[in-house]
C-alpha cells in the first residue's frame, strides 16, 4: 500500500477522535458554559447535521479543485474548527466551531476514498479504501479515551487543541506524501449529479443508511443499556467502548479484504451476522462477559460494511464518483441520527434499554434485503444485456454475408 495513505489515516484519525470525543466530555462541556446536559448535546447533533449537509456541499464547491489540493483546503477547515472549539468563549461559538470542523469530515472520506482507490491497482481498491477508514477506526481504541482522560484531568480545551494539531500533521502528510492526481475529463457536476440517477447507488446508499445505522441503534445506549442492565460500574463505559473500537479496527480491515475478492457476499455475510448478533444482544447485554464479546462483535461487523459498501458506490458511480461518494459518508451520519432517534423512541415507550437492539437488528436485516435486491437488479440488467448481443450476432453475420 502507498505511503500517500498513511497521510490520508492521519487525517481520518483527527476527524474520528473529534466527532467521537465530545461524548465523553459533555459534562465539563456543560460545565464550563453553564447549560444543560441536553442542551451540550447539540454539539453532538449539530456535528452530524453538519457532515450530512457538508459532504454535499464541500464536495460540488470543490469539484473545480484537484482532490489533493481539496484534500488540504478539508483538512484547513478541520483545524480552524477545533481551534475555534478550543478557543471558544461561549456555548455558542463552540457549536459554530463543531459545524466548521463538521463540514470537512463527508467531503474528506469520500473525495479521500476516490483517492486511496486511484492509488492502487483494481484488485486493491476497497483495502486500500479500508486503509484509510483505519484511521478512522483507531481513533475509537485510541484517540477517544485519551482524548476523554486528557479532557476529564487538564481541561476539555487542551483535547481539541491537540486534535487541531492533528489536523495540521494530516494537511502536512497529504501535502507531502499524496501524489496530484489529474482530474477525469470531461468530468462536471451535472456528471456526478447523473451517478443519483443510477438505482444502484441509491440501493447501496439505503444500505449505508440502514446497515450501519443498527449498529448505533444500539452504540448511542451502550452507556444505560451495560450499567443498568448488565451491572458494569459507570467508570467501565470507556473501556467496554475500546473494545467496540477494537472491533472496528478488525472488521474494518476484514472488509476490506475479503471485498476485493467477492464484495456482494461480504455483505450478505456481514449484515445478516450483525442483524443475529444486535438480536442476540437483547439476552446477552444481562450477562458482563457475553455483553462486553457481543460488544466487540458489533464493532467488527458493523465495520466490516463500511469498505464494500463504499466501493459499492465507487464502482456504481464509475465516471463521476466524488460526489456519490461523498454523499455516501453523509449516509453513515444519516444512519447514526436516525438509529438514535429510533432507539430513544422504544425506550421512552417504556420497552426498556435493552429495545434499540430491536431496532438495531431490523434496520441491519432491512439492509440485507436491499443487498439481495440490488444483486438481484445487476442480474437480471447482465441477462438482458447478454441476450441483446446474441439477438443481434445474427443479424450481424446476415449484413456481412450480404456485402
Amino acid at each position: 500500500m502507498p505511503l500517500a495513505l498513511l497521510a490520508l489515516a492521519i487525517g481520518a484519525f483527527g476527524i474520528g477522535t473529534t466527532e467521537f470525543v465530545i461524548m465523553g466530555l459533555l459534562p465539563e462541556v456543560a460545565g464550563d458554559f453553564g447549560v444543560s446536559i441536553p442542551t451540550a448535546g447539540l454539539l453532538v447533533t449539530g456535528y452530524a447535521l453538519g457532515v450530512v449537509l457538508g459532504a454535499p456541499l464541500m464536495t460540488v464547491l470543490g469539484t473545480k479543485v484537484p482532490r489533493k489540493r481539496m484534500l488540504m483546503l478539508l483538512m484547513g477547515l478541520f483545524v480552524v474548527g477545533n481551534l475555534l472549539s478550543a478557543l471558544a468563549p461561549a456555548f455558542a461559538v463552540m457549536l459554530i466551531g463543531r459545524v466548521v470542523a463538521s463540514l470537512a469530515h463527508g467531503a474528506f472520506f469520500g473525495i479521500g476514498s476516490v483517492v486511496a482507490a486511484e492509488l492502487v491497482a483494481p484488485q486493491k481498491k476497497a483495502g486500500a479504501i479500508a486503509m484509510m477508514f483505519t484511521g478512522l477506526t483507531v481513533a475509537n481504541v485510541v484517540g477517544v479515551p485519551l482524548g476523554t482522560l486528557i479532557g476529564q484531568h487538564v481541561g476539555w480545551r487542551v483535547t481539541f487543541a491537540i486534535v487541531a494539531a492533528l489536523g495540521v500533521v494530516g494537511l502536512a502528510g497529504i501535502a507531502k506524501l499524496v501524489p496530484e492526481l489529474p482530474r477525469p475529463e470531461g468530468v462536471h457536476l451535472r456528471h456526478e449529479l447523473a451517478a443519483f440517477k443510477n438505482a444502484q447507488v441509491l440501493l447501496a446508499m439505503a444500505m449505508t443508511v440502514l446497515g450501519f445505522g443498527g449498529v448505533f441503534a444500539a452504540v448511542t445506549y451502550i452507556a444505560p443499556m451495560m450499567t443498568h442492565v448488565a451491572g458494569f460500574a459507570d467508570g467501565s463505559v470507556t473501556w467496554l467502548l475500546v473494545l467496540f473500537g477494537l472491533g472496528m479496527v478488525g472488521g474494518n480491515l476484514v472488509g476490506g479484504r475479503f471485498a476485493d475478492r467477492a464484495l456482494m457476499p461480504m455483505l450478505y455475510v456481514s449484515l445478516g451476522a450483525l442483524a443475529l448478533v444486535l438480536a442476540l444482544f437483547t439476552l446477552t447485554a444481562h450477562d458482563k462477559i457475553a455483553a462486553a464479546v457481543t460488544i466487540v462483535l458489533i464493532g467488527a461487523l458493523g465495520f466490516a460494511t463500511v469498505p464494500p459498501l463504499q466501493k459499492r458506490v465507487l464502482d456504481q458511480a464509475h465516471g463521476a464518483p466524488t460526489l456519490a461518494s461523498a454523499v455516501n459518508i453523509g449516509a453513515f451520519n444519516l444512519g447514526n441520527a436516525l438509529s438514535a432517534w429510533l432507539g430513544g423512541l422504544v425506550i421512552s415507550a417504556g420497552l426498556g434499554y435493552t429495545a434499540p437492539n430491536w431496532v438495531g437488528a431490523a434496520l441491519a436485516a432491512t439492509a440485507l434485503v436491499l443487498a439481495v435486491l440490488s444483486a438481484a437488479l445487476e442480474r437480471r440488467d447482465t441477462a438482458r444485456g447478454t441476450t441483446a448481443i446474441a439477438s443481434d450476432a445474427p443479424a450481424d453475420r446476415r449484413t456481412a454475408v450480404h456485402h
